[in-house]
Formats: C-alpha cells, sequence, structure tokens
C-alpha cells in the first residue's frame, strides 16, 4: 500500500495571507516527497476560502519545477465546470512539465453553491453525467484523433495537444454508489472513496462495491487501484489528549462544510462561518470524540493497526487528507510523525 497527501490551502479568516498558505502547502508537499509518499493531490473548489483552489493545474506545475519524483494528482476536478478537450491538454502539458507524472481524477461536484455560479444553476445532482463522459473520452484524446457526439458534449474530430509523456495518465473516478463503481473499473479507471466521518466498516463497504465492480467486469485486463482518502492526525504516544485538537479541528471542518452544503448563507468575501454547533446535536457523528474514532487520528501504533486493516482488504493506496482547520504547524508536526513512525510499518 502505498501513500499520498491531499492537501488544499485552508483558510477560515484574513489573519494569514494566501502568499502564506501557499508556502505552507509547498512546505508539506515537499516534506511528503522527501518521506517517501507517491503522490500530492490536489482538488477544485471555488469562490470559498475555507477550500482555496480554483484550479489544481497551475499548483501542480509549480509543484512539479520544486519536486523531481512525487506524482501529481488533480483531485478532483469538477467535471461540468470542464471540457473534455480542455481537459486531455491541461493533463497532458502538466504530464510534459513534470517529465510524466500527472494523473486526472475527476467528480460530479458536490456543492450546489459552485453549480450556481458556474453552471447556470445545473442541478448538482446532474454532475455525474459530466463526468462520465470526461472519463470515457480523454484516453481517446490522448490517442489521437476523436469525435464526440454525447449527451453533455459535443465536438468533431479532435486531439490532445500537446500528448502526455504516459501513454494514457492514470483517471481516477471519484466513487460511492454501486453503479459509481461499476462505471469506473467498466472504462479502466482508478476508484477513490472517502468514509467521510463513518467508520472503518464504511471502509469495508466501499472496499466490496469495488470488488463486485470488478468480479462484473472479467474483461477489464488490468486490476484497478483503489484510493482511501481521510482525514489523518498522528500526535505523539506522550500526549494522551493529543487527539482532541485534531477531533475538534475536524468538526471544524465539517460544520464548515455543512455551512456551505446546505444552510443557503451568501458569504462575505469568500468566508463561511462553520454551522452552529446546536444543528448536530442529533448527529453524533459529529462530536469530536466520535471523530476521535473514525477519523484517522491517533499515536503511530494506533494508526499502523487501521492502516493494516485497509491493507488486507485490499486497498491500494491511502491518502493522507491534510485539510482539518488546524495550524500549519500542527499539520506539520503529524505529517512528519506519520513518516518516521508509521511509513516504515509498511513496505514501498
Amino acid at each position: 500500500m502505498r501513500f499520498s497527501l491531499f492537501i488544499h490551502m485552508e483558510r477560515y479568516d484574513d489573519s494569514i495571507p494566501h502568499e502564506q498558505h501557499w508556502e505552507n502547502l509547498v512546505e508539506l508537499a515537499l516534506l511528503a516527497e522527501a518521506g517517501g509518499f507517491s503522490t500530492i493531490w490536489i482538488g477544485e473548489h471555488h469562490s470559498m476560502e475555507y477550500t482555496v483552489s480554483p484550479n489544481p493545474m497551475p499548483q501542480l506545475a509549480y509543484l512539479a519545477a520544486k519536486t523531481s519524483t512525487i506524482r501529481l494528482g488533480a483531485g478532483t476536478i469538477i467535471a461540468p465546470f470542464w471540457n473534455p478537450i480542455r481537459t486531455a491538454g491541461e493533463v497532458a502539458l502538466l504530464d510534459v512539465i513534470s517529465g510524466g507524472r500527472a494523473e486526472l481524477g475527476v467528480a460530479r461536484g458536490a456543492y450546489q453553491f459552485e453549480f450556481d455560479r458556474l453552471a447556470d444553476g445545473m442541478p448538482a445532482t446532474d454532475g455525474g453525467k459530466a463526468m462520465n463522459e470526461i472519463v470515457a473520452t480523454v484516453n481517446h484524446l490522448w490517442d489521437g484523433d476523436y469525435a464526440h457526439d454525447g449527451e453533455v458534449y459535443r465536438f468533431p474530430t479532435s486531439t490532445s495537444v500537446p500528448k502526455p509523456v504516459q501513454k494514457n495518465p492514470p483517471v481516477w473516478v471519484a466513487a460511492r454508489s454501486p453503479e459509481s463503481h461499476d462505471f469506473a473499473v467498466a472504462h479502466g479507471a482508478n476508484v477513490m472513496v472517502t468514509p467521510l466521518m463513518k467508520g472503518d466498516e464504511e471502509v469495508e463497504d466501499l472496499v466490496r462495491k469495488y470488488e463486485t465492480a470488478i468480479e462484473n467486469h472479467p474483461e477489464i485486463e488490468s486490476r484497478p487501484d483503489i484510493m482511501v482518502l481521510r482525514h489523518t492526525y498522528v500526535h505523539s504516544q506522550e500526549e494522551p489528549e493529543g487527539w482532541r485538537p485534531a477531533a475538534e479541528g475536524i468538526n471544524t471542518f465539517y460544520r464548515t462544510f455543512a455551512a456551505w452544503a446546505f444552510e443557503k448563507k451568501t458569504p462575505e468575501n469568500g468566508f463561511l462561518a462553520p454551522s452552529d454547533p446546536a444543528n448536530f446535536a442529533e448527529r453524533p457523528e459529529f462530536a469530536p470524540e466520535a471523530l476521535h474514532r473514525t477519523a484517522m487520528i491517533g499515536t503511530p501504533e494506533e494508526v499502523i493497526e487501521r492502516l493494516h486493516h485497509y491493507q488486507e482488504l485490499g486497498v491500494t493506496e491511502y491518502s493522507f487528507w491534510s485539510d482539518n482547520s488546524l495550524p500549519h504547524e500542527l499539520k506539520k508536526r503529524s505529517l512528519e510523525l506519520f513518516i518516521a513512525e508509521v511509513m516504515p510499518a509498511f513496505s514501498r
């Protein structure tokens, strides 16, 4: 099982400028490469300060010039905001810039807030159609001339310019339902899943869906990878209460997510306050004590034990999700502990 870093600039107020947040992200990315991580993943979100990432491509291109071995993943682009030709070309250009280290993750999108501003109010739940068509077309464009007449996208004969260094950069699909797992496997794409605030039983269920999809497609010659993305924080054995800042930070992250996803409030200059804790009184899974058990929070020994279980399930990539609303120094210390004391327990 290999390890990757999933990271964004996070900004909950304007006390630190964007330039400093970017320097912090680069520092963690370089630490991950030096520590043996396989990939850095950066996603896409718009007009929201708590996830500052309007386009992963320029960020990954910058990191390409600062690194030499770690792979560079767009994790994930929001399919309805893109076009297959643009997608193929930008990923291929990143692949050229990085010497063949680009990877592409595609998602349907989650925030109606973004769809109201970038897709004329299209229901976010309809984003899967665009995701499916991009996944089904990018490899054709990387291979050569291709024309497409689909439900969402239509274009005459086109190709990717430039062509990628890799014959075909790996493509990943953000999957949850059995149908999305099946689609990914049928199209030769890898699968990325997140259990969010649920426990390891959710990881087991998601792996079962992936395995079922593989069983249903014996024609696929190469077994796809499956990545589990999970909020991760490692604290020292000497800090028995070291879990609490992380659990409280992840609680803040999810309350902020809820404010953006469900509360229909108008942000002020890109900021929304986290949803009131009282709104979660009937949702015990959001309590810090519950997140301590479900998120990947713990001492090195505790984290190793759970990750060995993931490895036994057949998970091929574990992504250390660093977004948690905590200060940079705490994130850095956690990542350093993970590299020094968790990763040596796994073959690289």
